[in-house]
């Protein structure tokens, strides 16, 4: 579903993995982020965010959500910036956006690499592009709770840069580009073709689904507050 999932986002790469976890520390491998690197994350995010971060060796530096959006808190963002900063990792929570707008501009003006964990937005868009294609790059989960769920684990990457997903398809494959001739220290990190098979077909159906999802929300909100 790599590149269904890709035309989906309308964004040019996508890397399949294993896992959402897999996604986000094969990326942060893959943007050369390690041992003495700062990553800036918010406070609710589920641990596999952090534990991603402490597998590459950085260091996690949290920072509080906006009280009206439970998302991260863009100000706080800013004023967490040091000089061992590298990367942001904003996270789409509950179907919901991070103010990309603010985020993207902080990352420029800072020179700072945006990975966007995506693994609770498949689909969600912010300003009417999809999230997950702000960024540098962008990790999903397919874990089968998910609202684009496989019926086991599964994950994937997405990026415009090709640079990053050449790096990724080498380093899911125990960092060999040639079979038995490994060049580095790689990863064994592939979606298997059984899970493929069930997100090709889902993903049919993924833009109805959350449709539906926020009209029952709606209907749970009008109906609690009378």
């Amino acid at each position: 579903p790599g590149s269904a999932f890709g035309e989906f986002l309308d964004v040019k790469r996508c890397v399949s993995v294993a896992s959402g976890t897999d996604a986000l520390k094969l990326a942060l491998e893959a943007a050369g982020i390690g041992a003495g690197d700062e990553v800036i994350t918010q406070a609710n995010t589920f641990v596999a965010t952090t534990l991603a971060i402490n597998a590459v060796g950085a260091s996690v530096v949290l920072v509080d959500v906006d009280p009206e959006t439970l998302m991260i808190d863009t100000k706080q963002v800013e004023e967490a910036i040091t000089p061992k900063t590298k990367p942001i990792i904003p996270v789409h929570l509950y179907g919901l956006s991070a103010n990309m707008d603010a985020i993207m501009d902080i990352a420029k003006r800072h020179n700072l690499i945006v990975l966007e964990d995506a693994s609770q937005a498949h689909g969600t868009r912010f300003n009417g592009k999809r999230v997950g294609t702000f960024g540098d790059l962008a990790g999903f989960s397919f874990y089968p709770g998910k609202n684009l769920g496989a019926f086991g684990d599964g994950g994937a990457i997405v990026t415009n840069n090709d640079t990053f997903a050449d790096d990724l398809l080498f380093r899911r494959n125990w960092g060999s580009r040639v079979k038995y001739h490994h060049e580095i220290k790689g990863f064994n990190s592939r979606l298997d073709t059984v899970q493929a098979a069930v997100l090709q077909v889902k993903l049919k159906y993924l833009d109805r689904w959350n449709a539906r999802r926020r009209e029952i929300a709606d209907l749970y909100t009008r109906l609690l507050s009378e």
